[in-house]
């Protein structure tokens, strides 16, 4: 009875640390996920800035180059 008490009890406690890793893992790559959300968030704001300007810019009949680089269009002021 002792040594089947002692092999459950060896059992859930690797089950258990196993568990522990499992949810650091998961941990690590939730805010690695909200961090890649963050920048895709922020691009999708700077697009459609740059689209709002655009139809504004046509309004008025400027023109906006046919293409700007990332680094361009996100350190361009407003």
């Amino acid at each position: 009875m002792k040594q089947q008490i002692e092999q459950r009890l060896h059992d859930l406690t690797a089950e258990f640390e196993s568990g522990q890793t499992l949810l650091a893992e998961l941990k690590n790559r939730q805010a690695t996920l909200k961090s890649t959300l963050l920048r895709i968030s922020g691009a999708i704001q700077v697009l459609e800035e740059l689209l709002i300007e655009a139809k504004t810019d046509s309004n008025n009949h400027h023109h906006l180059p046919d293409y700007l680089p990332p680094t361009e269009a996100v350190l361009q002021p407003d």
